[in-house]
């Protein structure tokens, strides 16, 4: 008779199926080799001259963009070290709404000098103590370096020079056509406090056909559709918005309906009319000559063409969302006649065409105006999504001027600056630490070099070039991506950032720092990776998520 022989060590502590890794060599190199395999994912989209990803997802749908954020969605890392660094651009997109490509390729870069570290015998708890030492010096150093702050957040020509940078590094060109226009719908809706500015008050309309440079700025929403009925524009409009369902009212319980001659049918049929006759009659005596709705019945539609009431159907939540934004109309659930106070107002709804498309467009010319669409055109639906997660940047570019105005010079210059001077501070160190200390400079002056990578140019002569002028004092000096002669103080492939107004958010490039650093000690720390077995059946829905069918913006 065979004996049972229990299984020992972890296993036997675990379900069946559950992985275990452990060890510097099969649970850290791993992690960190994860991590540089994603970096080197995102590395190739930094700078001006970024180069694009074709991905599809799991539903099908293309995406081709240089944003960082956008890949790291649609990519659904598993891996759980690199979802450490996913986290933490996800983070920082929560936070500054801009700089999610620094944080993935700092991250793997502070990871791959550890790898190194850890090949020459260093232990991890040196090289974490190092990197914190770093850190701390590279945040303090960072308050020292802005060279620009935006001190009127209402000045039109200081805002546009803020956000060109943010745009030219996504969409380089195009930065003399975007940035004031999204400077222009910001300033429209800023409120009397400027740190109450929202970014859902800015809106984007996308129009297929025309050019770029026909795109424009409309105070109020922009829906892409026709009106359902005859009414075409209104002035002064008074708008309702329903949640529910414009039409004849439904039981609760299934019933059926007897008749027995084309009399009773037809007193049936005039009995529905009458009742929907009464409901918009209603509406008109409250006022209402806009109403917005999912969805209008036929009969419902007649009678709201006879009173010369628009209706403007809004199959999506998020259209309706932003259509009681605009006129500061409440959403009602049920198909009641609205008070006063849930009456929403609007300068004009009027139906436009654009191109070969009709638009609904509810313009507010007041200065009080909620909200602003930037109606952009173009060729391709790819190129006006690609734009349109540029403008999302650079709306939150300027919700954090809102917060803090200060900016450091680009082009990789405050990089350079940091890794200078946290070199100092290795220099000056005694202990072990002193090797992480280098790293981290090193892996600081990995953006830089990816920019000059990026751009074609030749990496090792610019960043000889960087390192010169840097160890001279020159804190501005960055990659000059256009070549040529530089300007004033630098040279064919490096330039002075501040006199050539490429500057970076204080806010975007200290929390990349920080995020990029904490998410690779965190990495760092994981000496075991246990993974249980996946349940079976189909994954639980995200209820968080937006329905593939809500057709949001």
């Amino acid at each position: 008779m065979a004996s049972f022989a229990p299984s020992s060590g972890l296993s036997s502590l675990l379900k069946e199926g559950t992985k275990h890794i452990a060890g510097v060599d099969a649970a850290v190199l791993k992690n960190i080799d994860a991590c540089t395999q994603l970096g080197a994912l995102v590395s190739t989209s930094l700078g001006p001259h970024a180069r694009r990803k074709i991905v599809v997802n799991r539903l099908g749908k293309l995406f081709v963009t240089s944003d960082a954020a956008t890949i790291l969605r649609e990519l659904e890392v598993i891996h759980p070290a690199a979802q450490l660094l996913v986290k933490a651009a996800e983070a920082q997109e929560r936070e500054a709404g801009d700089g999610t490509a620094a944080v993935v390729i700092l991250a793997s870069a502070l990871l791959e000098q550890a790898e190194q570290m850890l090949r020459m015998g260093l232990h991890t708890s040196e090289i974490i103590t190092g990197y914190e030492q770093a850190l701390a010096t590279a945040l303090k150093e960072l308050e020292t370096l802005p060279t620009h702050s935006v001190n009127d957040v209402k000045s039109l020509p200081d805002v546009t020079a803020a956000l060109t940078t943010c745009i030219a590094s996504k969409q380089y060109s195009l930065e003399g056509i975007l940035a004031p226009l999204v400077a222009d719908a910001c300033l429209t809706v800023l409120p009397s406090n400027p740190a109450h500015f929202s970014v859902e008050n800015v809106r984007v309309a996308k129009i297929l056909g025309g050019a770029l440079s026909d795109s424009l700025v409309v105070h109020g929403s922009v829906l892409t559709r026709d009106t359902a009925g005859v009414v075409k524009k209104v002035d002064a409009a008074k708008v309702a918005v329903f949640t529910c369902d414009f039409d004849s009212s439904q039981t609760e319980t299934k019933g059926t309906v007897l008749i027995k001659s084309a009399a009773q049918l037809t007193d049936y049929t005039r009995s529905e009319e009458a009742a929907m006759d009464a409901k918009v009659r209603e509406l008109v005596d409250a006022g209402v000559t806009v109403v917005a709705s999912p969805k209008f019945g036929d009969v419902a539609l007649h009678f709201l063409d006879t009173y010369k009431v628009a209706a403007i159907k809004c199959a999506s939540k998020f259209d309706l969302r932003r259509v009681a934004r605009t006129t500061g109309a409440v959403a009602l659930a049920k198909l009641i006649t609205p008070t006063t106070d849930e009456i929403g107002r609007c300068d004009q709804v009027v139906v436009e065409e654009v191109g070969s498309t009709k638009v609904t467009v509810l313009r507010q010319q007041s200065a009080a105006s909620r909200v602003a669409t930037v109606v952009l055109r173009g060729s391709t639906a790819n190129l006006m999504e690609d734009v349109e997660r540029v403008v999302d940047d650079a709306v939150n570019v300027f919700k954090g001027i809102t917060k803090d105005g200060r900016f450091v010079a680009g082009a990789g210059a405050t990089e350079m600056a940091l890794a200078a001077r946290v070199q100092k501070v290795a220099d000056a160190a005694s202990g072990l630490e002193q090797y992480a200390l280098e790293a981290f400079g090193a892996a600081l002056t990995t953006m830089p070099k990816r920019i000059a990578e990026n751009a074609g140019l030749d990496a090792p002569s610019v960043m000889a070039a960087l390192t010169a002028a840097h160890a001279a004092g020159q804190d501005s000096v960055g990659v000059n991506v256009e070549g040529g002669d530089g300007s004033p103080g630098g040279s064919p492939t490096t330039l002075n950032a501040a006199d050539a107004a490429v500057w970076d958010q204080y806010a975007v490039k200290y929390w990349s720092i920080r995020l990029a650093a904490e998410a690779a000690l965190t990495v760092l720390r994981v000496d075991q990776i246990i993974m249980a077995k996946e349940a079976g059946g189909p994954k639980p829905r995200d209820m968080l998520a937006a329905d593939v069918h809500d057709g949001a913006p």
